[in-house]
């Protein structure tokens, strides 16, 4: 995924990414605890494995990109469209 300068779009273009990243949140914030769960269910029938490291490396590769939101939040802050 391509990194956004978020100072080349305009104000209108700044909160329609807003919106896109509230609902790219929700869906990643139920994907974690979808995989947290999966690894923890793993570990107790199973014991520690493959299949309980496998679902945290992508729990925490979704965690990467609520991160990475953070940046149109500050831009967002700095023009003061919060």
């Amino acid at each position: 995924m391509e990194q956004k300068d978020w100072t080349e779009l305009s104000d209108e273009e700044l909160l329609q990414e807003q919106k896109k990243a509230k609902s790219k949140n929700i869906i990643n914030g139920f994907l974690i605890g979808f995989l947290i769960g999966v690894a923890v269910y793993s570990t107790v029938k199973n014991g520690i494995g493959f299949f309980t490291f496998f679902p945290l490396f992508f729990a925490y590769l979704a965690f990467s990109h609520i991160k990475k939101d953070k940046t149109l939040e500050k831009e967002l802050k700095s023009r003061n469209l919060k």
